[in-house]
């Protein structure tokens, strides 16, 4: 019996697991990508959230909630995250093809670009742990990621272990990709939250 229960719970998360990614990717589709994809990962977090706080919520109807009330909202985020990755794209594309003194500035430049797309690890995370303003996300995705460097670091290689895999099974990445690779980033940064929670209440307690 219990064999039996084991194996239905798993079978039960892979499930829902690979309906979440299908949703995940119909409904950015739907948005038409560029509109789409952040409603629909911010729906897709908001679920992983959930059931990493073993909350069983229906799939769907979370999901399309999620998705309508967080649109405009999420495409804002988008758009600010947009714009400061494309001023990186351009410093970098600028400093790399100049000659002299300010071609020092190209490192520098990497740098800063590598942390940002560090700190776009947390952006769903805590977009869906809190409910604040989108600047407010993402000051405190940086905050988060500079402050608890080793979860980023278990992300990263994780993450990176995961995708590996799943590109030695390409059809695994239509129902695998983006919600499993959800559960590794807020598993993660649920962690970070903890610590970071107990640390205020420390200080609070002091």
């Amino acid at each position: 019996m219990n064999t039996y229960g084991g194996f239905y719970k798993a079978f039960d998360w892979i499930y829902r697991i690979a309906f979440l990614n299908v949703l995940w990717l119909l409904f950015s589709v739907v948005g038409l990508i560029i509109f789409g994809f952040f409603p629909a990962t911010v729906a897709m977090f908001s679920i992983v959230r959930r059931s990493i706080l073993k909350e069983n919520v229906p799939i769907f109807h979370t999901f399309w909630t999620v998705y309508k009330r967080e649109f405009i909202k999420s495409n804002l985020l988008g758009l600010i995250l947009s714009i400061i990755a494309y001023i990186f794209y351009v410093d970098l594309i600028f400093l790399k093809s100049t000659s002299g003194l300010i071609q020092l500035l190209y490192a520098p430049m990497l740098v800063m670009s590598f942390i940002y797309i560090l700190m776009l690890l947390y952006v769903f995370p805590v977009y869906v742990q809190y409910d604040i303003k989108v600047l407010q996300v993402i000051k405190n995705s940086f905050l988060i990621m500079v402050l608890y460097p080793f979860f980023t670091i278990i992300m990263i290689i994780v993450g990176l272990i995961t995708t590996y895999f799943m590109f030695q099974i390409p059809s695994s990445l239509i129902f695998f990709s983006g919600s499993l690779m959800a559960f590794i980033i807020m598993g993660c940064a649920n962690l970070a939250f903890r610590k970071n929670e107990q640390k205020l209440e420390q200080n609070v307690e002091k």
